[in-house]
């Protein structure tokens, strides 16, 4: 009978970005950090979209923007500040605050 050869999947996390603490594996983690925050942005706007009853055409009316633009933001795509800022004003949010930690809050609108 053959020899079966396990690995770690932190094994392979390895062999294909880079070992913990190199330039290769902190900038996929460093990606990966944005795309997984950008997603929770994107599910908050989601939220508070289907909270008020609205369609994603509606509160694209309300921002100018098109349906497929509204599909991209709640999917965490192609997102700024000044988006983020438009949407949650039309969603009735109108206050937000960025934590920089040590250097304290700031406010974003």
């Amino acid at each position: 009978m053959a020899q079966m050869n396990l690995h770690s999947f932190d094994d392979y996390k390895d062999e294909l970005f880079g070992k913990v603490g190199t330039p290769e594996r902190d900038a996929v983690e460093a990606q990966l950090k944005e795309e997984v925050e950008n997603y929770f942005v994107g599910e908050a706007i989601r939220n508070a979209r289907l909270a008020q009853k609205l369609t994603q055409e509606q509160l694209g009316e309300k921002i100018g923007v098109q349906r497929a633009q509204i599909s991209k933001f709640e999917k965490g795509k192609s997102i700024t500040l000044t988006s983020m800022r438009k949407i949650f004003k039309a969603l009735g949010i109108t206050t937000a605050t960025l934590d920089l930690g040590n250097a304290g809050k700031i406010a974003l609108w």
